[in-house]
């Protein structure tokens, strides 16, 4: 398995805090997002990592070079990281030659949401926090059937969903925060890049990844781990940085 961590953005709406640096370089306790990542990869037994930057991306590169504690590290570089999250993932296609974790950068959470989700008996797989109501900008994972019909910050009140990649029973109905996280086989690569790939040609480059991939939840079986109850942040806006400091990086120091 190797692990694609999309970590190309900008940050806008922390840059008054970080001061122009990149979100995964932000530190909690003495050690950045990224190196929190890689560290969580190693305990899982992965041992290669593809990291798309673009934004400040030789501060990256100077913090964890291109081997860390035995991992392999190979750099992809977005010239438009000013763009939306779907471009970076885009360009990563290149490495999708192995079983994947796609990950983005700026998730403060324990080691085991990596092994957990790596572990899971679905092939395809992602993690959600089902205690999560959303409030703002949460992107929320619709579960229906057991299986993923959709990862949006707009959840429709209703959705069908055609059982084309052969459905996991009928299952539970559910919604919850999506942590931003997904494993996936490298056969069912095709099929997310298949659904991507409208968009990318149309020029659409501000969209997020997540917002194209109805016809990769419609076409592919995605399962789902939950997490609810255990400390998690993204670190999108300055108060979630004094959130994660307060409360979930207390919470991370008990569980080790």
């Amino acid at each position: 398995m190797k692990a694609i961590i999309l970590a190309a953005g900008v940050g806008k709406r922390l840059q008054v805090v970080i001061h122009d640096h990149p979100k995964c370089l932000v530190e909690f306790a003495g050690r950045s997002l990224l190196v929190r990542y890689l560290d969580a990869l190693l305990d899982a037994g992965v041992k290669n990592a593809v990291l798309v930057v673009g934004h400040k991306q030789e501060l990256i590169r100077a913090a964890v070079g291109n081997a860390y504690r035995g991992l392999s590290i190979q750099y992809i570089v977005n010239d438009q990281y000013e763009r939306g999250s779907l471009y970076s993932l885009w360009l990563s296609r290149v490495a999708f030659d192995d079983d994947l974790l796609i990950m983005d950068a700026d998730v403060l959470c324990p080691a085991s949401f990596v092994t957990k989700l790596i572990h899971s008996p679905h092939p395809n797989a992602i993690l959600i926090d089902e205690r999560v109501r959303q409030q703002s900008e949460e992107r929320m994972a619709v579960i229906q059937g057991g299986r993923v019909a959709a990862l949006t910050k707009k959840v429709p009140p209703t959705l069908t969903l055609p059982l084309q990649g052969g459905g996991m029973g009928r299952g539970e109905n559910l919604v919850g925060e999506g942590v931003g996280f997904l494993k996936i086989t490298r056969a069912d690569t095709r099929l997310m890049l298949e659904a991507m790939e409208p968009f990318v040609r149309r020029g659409e480059l501000d969209m997020e990844y997540e917002d194209t991939w109805e016809v990769f939840f419609r076409n592919a079986t995605v399962g789902y781990e939950q997490i609810g109850g255990q400390p998690w942040v993204e670190i999108d806006f300055p108060e979630d940085l004094e959130r994660a400091e307060r409360e979930i990086l207390p919470r991370l120091k008990e569980s080790v």
